[in-house]
């Protein structure tokens, strides 16, 4: 019964000094003693307790504009939001943190943060990636200002990781329209795709789907484009087995050719 007491007891004064901390905030947060605020807010930052210390900042950041502690209130406050999660916030008061204090000590990891806060929410490649077209953007940028910086490394693999994405996301869009049967359509996606990533691991498939798209619409043309398009297909095959003169399309390339020259042999005779 002792024991049981006790357990209450410890209850109730737990929960009173919740309160009292709750109260102590509370007041905090309508004080006008921005010093005070700055010290807590590095209280809370230190003590893991995120949301408050971001709150604290986001009242103190407009008074300490222009003094010598600005540029360390826009850090904790950026970085605040970082360990909440809240990306778009976080990359958003790192990147006011380079832009505006060049020459803070904090400075180089605000850009590089700015960047890295775009890669984290950089989507799947199948919805739109504007950031993660501004990810890459922002990790080049830092590469160019500091040259040196033991986070090169880091950056350049994870721009290789975006770039990966959006050769995805493009080769996705392309076949889409070869996948729906819009041939006229599916050539220039093709061709728009090599052409933004000369390089892609899809290169091979890539020209032989242009091929076959081109083959494709001239089969299906009125005869009276038929020889011009049997032509182009010609022409697509010899620029595909140009590059892969020994690639695992190669029969059926071979046989796309044999119908555009026969194709293209009738459609004279008919004129």
């Amino acid at each position: 019964m002792f024991l049981k007491r006790v357990h209450i007891l410890l209850v109730i004064i737990g929960f009173s000094l919740v309160l009292l901390n709750c109260g102590g905030y509370e007041k905090l947060l309508k004080s006008s003693d921005y010093k005070l605020k700055y010290e807590r807010a590095m209280e809370y930052y230190n003590d893991e307790e995120y949301v408050r210390a971001s709150t604290l900042f986001d009242q103190i950041a407009p008074i300490y504009r222009g003094t010598i502690k600005a540029d360390t209130v826009f850090y904790y406050q950026a970085q605040s939001y970082y360990m909440q999660r809240d990306y778009i916030l976080s990359g958003h008061h790192f990147n006011q943190l380079a832009i505006n204090y060049p020459n803070s000590i904090y400075s180089e990891e605000s850009d590089y943060m700015t960047g890295y806060c775009f890669y984290k929410t950089s989507p799947k490649p199948s919805l739109d990636q504007g950031n993660t077209i501004k990810s890459i953007n922002s990790f080049t940028l830092f590469m160019i200002k500091y040259p040196y910086s033991e986070r090169v490394g880091e950056a350049r693999i994870l721009i290789e990781e975006m770039r990966n994405k959006l050769v995805e996301k493009s080769y996705n869009s392309a076949k889409l329209y070869y996948d729906l049967g819009d041939y006229k359509a599916s050539i220039i996606a093709l061709k728009n795709s090599l052409n933004a990533f000369p390089d892609t691991k899809y290169r091979e498939e890539l020209l032989f789907l242009t091929l076959r798209s081109s083959f494709l619409l001239a089969e299906n043309s009125i005869v009276s484009k038929q020889k011009e398009r049997f032509q182009n297909t010609m022409d697509e095959y010899y620029s595909f087995i140009g590059e892969f003169p020994e690639s695992k399309y190669k029969n059926e390339a071979e046989r796309i050719y044999n119908d555009a020259v026969s194709f293209a042999g009738s459609t004279t005779q008919m004129e």
